[in-house]
This record gives C-alpha cells, structure tokens and sequence, in this order.
C-alpha cells in the first residue's frame, strides 16, 4: 500500500495534478484527550470525515507525517477546513461540519483565496487549444462544446489567453466525461461526491479537465450546471487552487448560482490575472473623430456591396451602409436612397436591425445603444435610446453585428463575433444556453454574419459581398446570392441580372 501511495505521489506530482497534496493519513482514536467526535456522530460519519479531510484537505507542506499523526494533529486539521468553510470552529466533528462534507464538490484539495498551485505554473503561450474527446450522454453535442466555450470564454475576458477547440489531434488540454476509472489512478465516486477534477498548467496531462459521467450534466439549476463546474475545472487547468471566499468560482463545494449574464467573480478575476496579466480593450478607443465614410449610392450595382445590416418594416426592405440606406418597397418600382440621420436625427450608423412584425416595431443597434422605430410610420418611439443589455446581452459586448427576428419561433437572434444569442419574445427573456456558435447552429454559413434578415419564410445571412439564403426548418442553405442582387435584379427568385433603375 505505502509503495503503491509513493508511486501515485511521483505521478501526481510529474503530471501538475491539482489534487498533488493529498496524503493518507492514518488515524489514531486512542488517546485520552478530548473527544473529537460529537456522542451521536456514528462510525460510518467518522470514516467519511477521515476520508475527506485526508483526500481534500491534506497539504503537504503542514499536514503531519504519517508516523507522527495523532488526534490532535486530526483536529488541527479539522478546525482548518472548519474555518475555511466559514463554520464554527471547533475540532469537533458535528452535523454542520458533516454537511459541507457531504456536498458534492470538486476533486482537488483546499487552500485559500486565490491561491496558486504550488511553483505557480501556467501556459507561457497565448493560444491553448482543447478537445473534447468523450462526450456525456445528458446533453447534445452542440451543448456540451457551446457551454465548454462559455467556461472558456469567462477567462479569456480578462485575460490575454484565447482558447480554440480542434477536433483531431494533440490539444492542449483534453477534455472527457467517463465514470470510475479512467485512466489518472484517481477514479471518480459515482454520484456525488468528486463531480470532476483537472490537471494544472504543464506538458502532457497538464490542464486536462475529467467530469464525472455518473453525474447527471446540465444547463440548469437542477442536478450540476456544467457552466459552473467546467469553468471551475477549468480554473484548475489555468493555475488556480481553491479558494476561501464562498462567493468565488474556485470556492470548493459546489453551488449554483444564475448563469444568466454570469461573469468571472472578483477573486477568480484577481487570482489569475495575477497569473496572466489584464486582457486590453479591444473596443473602439478615444481618439480623433472619425473620417466620415463615403456615400454608397454609387455601389448599389456593385459586386462587392457590402450591407451594414437589413431589415423589414411593414413590408418594406431597407439596406443601410455608412449612414445611408436603399428601401425597397412593394408598391413603389424605384429603389430609395437616404441618410440614416435625415430621417432618424437621433442615429448615425446602423449596425445591425431587425423588426417584430407582431408587435409594429423595428429596433436600430448603434454601439452599445438600441432604438423602437413605429412600423407604421417609421419615427423613434419615445424613451429611446436604451442600452443593448435590456436585451439581456453581457456588458462586455459593445457592439451587436447583426440581428434578425424569426416569426416562427418569437425569437430574435443578435450575432456578435463568431456566436449569437436568443432572445425569446414570447417570455420577454434570453434563452438559457448562450452564447452559441453560429457554425453549429448554422450549417453551411460560414462563421460570422455581418448583417441578417427574414424575407418571405426564408432567412438571409450575409458574409462580405455575399449572402446565404437559408431555411430554418430544414437547417440548411438553399442558395447563395450577391448583395447587390436586391438592389439591382427586377426579380431575384429567376436570378435576372437586368439592372433597370440603376
């Protein structure tokens, strides 16, 4: 047994596991000095007590030998976990302290607030890829890797690392969800218990992240939110040990909080911005005004337009670019052409739009602000603007680049980057589960959409100079046309070419 612990304590420590301070203790309940155990305490609570405090307690530089173990060096370690967990201390174990140890929790050893692993190691690069190599039985594909980029993604907001899934492969760090053993000499519990554990920051297992598959993974408060639990491993894989601060991330116990906007908590942003350094804006800066950006009227037959975004309003199409727009209407034959600001005083760009046939409203994104336009008669709508986190959308994001309203679903999708949100107008609420990433979701249109619309049935995602005429129920693009065909072709379902009002 001591050969087999002294060979695990080598791998342990060669591979940066978090867990690498674990120590088998050996107990003593002999001595004559106060009792440590409450009267009504039975022997099966006792082992469990001896268990967690020697699998997630121990540290190897204060726990005592295991010749020298005695009953008080058992409390010593006791009133430590009791203290770092906020309870009262004691040294006796009682049905509170039992409690928090029931909880089910993270597999590596406590220490605390924001400390880091010992050596303080982390990745010397700036982009770490990962790949998920089993996935878990609860929840889709597309779910797992979303969520798993989320987790990801609350680091790389404040830190100048960024992280990409590969598919095939070596990956920095491996990610897999498997019951028992699986291969780490630290097999998993079944339910409850160790929910999941990672590696810290180094070469080979360094920074793998195992979830326990016996647990039942979601996106929800019930049973264990996989947000919460991958972001917390994933703390581990970056450097970071637990922490005493209940409200932390890296807190040890599990604990589910709203994931709705969930952002980095303090001490885990200080903790490994300590280790990496601060993420610098990447928004639009102060500077010097802006060189105002040429008219487009002379572009509207061009191969290469590109659209800042589309919308409809009351049966009508507007195309806006650089502060201008074209509106297409069904019962007037000549293309329109206007300066955002003449008829909107208010607004000066539009950056993305999109329009809620149900309720006689378009909304207009400029920077991180939105404005309610009447269907009918196209005039702001008082008490706007209003700043895009009403829509639920994170603080962090300044900007939206595209947005679309799909009738039958109530939802209105807004595209930032690479991802998109779902806001659901028949609860007035962002869905759960997003951000999402726009190449799963959506097959076969590329990876960022620069402007969006819904046009008879059909949605229409555009990329550059092109766009992907794309239909919701079969998730697939039924065509692929330019962005000046809608400005310039007397009828875009027959692909004329003839260009008869330019």
């Amino acid at each position: 047994m001591r050969d087999d612990w002294i060979n695990r304590r080598k791998y342990f420590n060669n591979m940066h596991l978090a867990d690498s301070g674990i120590l088998l203790l050996a107990w003593l309940t002999t001595c004559n000095a106060a009792p440590i155990f409450a009267p009504w305490i039975s022997a099966e609570d006792e082992d469990l007590a001896k268990k967690y405090l020697s699998q997630y307690y121990s540290d190897a530089q204060t726990s005592p030998s295991v010749k020298s173990i005695t009953e008080n060096s058992f409390r010593e370690t006791l009133r430590s976990m009791q203290a770092f967990f906020g309870l009262e201390v004691t040294g006796v174990l009682n049905d509170k302290t039992l409690e928090v140890m029931r909880a089910p929790r993270c597999g590596v050893t406590d220490v605390y607030k924001f400390k880091h692993m010992s050596g303080r190691p982390k990745w010397e690069k700036s982009l770490i890829t990962y790949r998920i190599t089993q996935y878990t039985r609860d929840l889709t594909q597309s779910q797992v890797d979303a969520t798993i980029a989320q987790a990801f993604q609350l680091y790389s907001d404040v830190i100048p690392l960024d992280f990409q899934q590969i598919y095939w492969g070596t990956a920095d760090i491996v990610i897999l969800f498997q019951s028992g053993f699986h291969g780490d000499h630290d097999r998993f519990d079944g339910p409850g218990g160790t929910l999941a554990h990672a590696f810290g920051p180094g070469q080979n297992e360094g920074g793998d992240a195992h979830f326990d598959e016996d647990e039942t993974w979601t996106l929800t408060h019930l049973d264990f939110n996989l947000l919460l639990v991958a972001a917390h491993e994933f703390g581990h894989s970056l450097g970071l040990d637990h922490s005493s601060d209940k409200s932390a991330l890296m807190f040890p116990s599990y604990q589910y909080v709203n994931t709705y906007g969930y952002r980095l908590p303090d001490d885990d942003r200080r903790g490994v911005q300590a280790l990496y350094g601060f993420r610098q804006p990447t928004g639009p800066q102060p500077g010097p005004d802006p060189v105002p950006l040429p008219n487009p009227q002379n572009q509207q037959c061009s191969p290469e337009l590109v659209f800042d975004a589309v919308t409809s309003i009351w049966g009508d199409l507007f195309f806006f670019k650089n502060g201008y727009f074209w509106r297409r209407s069904t019962g007037f034959p000549k293309i329109r052409f206007s300066k955002v600001s003449t008829t909107w005083p208010q607004i000066n760009h539009v950056d993305a739009a999109f329009e809620v046939p149900n309720r006689h409203v378009a909304y207009f994104f400029e920077g991180n602000q939105y404005w309610g336009i009447t269907a009918y008669d196209k005039t702001i709508i008082p008490g706007f603007p209003q700043p895009i986190t009403n829509f639920g959308l994170p603080s962090y994001v300044n900007k939206v680049d595209a947005a679309v309203y799909e009738p039958t679903t109530g939802r209105a999708l807004m595209f930032v980057n690479n991802q998109y949100w779902s806001y659901n107008y028949n609860r007035n609420r962002l869905d759960y589960g997003y951000p999402r990433y726009i190449s799963l979701d959506f097959p076969g249109i590329g990876f960022k959409v620069d402007a969006a619309f819904e046009n008879l049935g059909y949605l229409y995602f555009i990329e550059g100079a092109r766009q992907s005429e794309y239909y919701l129920p079969y998730r697939s693009v039924t065509r692929v046309m330019f962005n000046y065909e809608w400005l310039c072709v007397t009828d875009i379902g027959y692909y004329s070419r003839e260009c008869w009002w330019c």
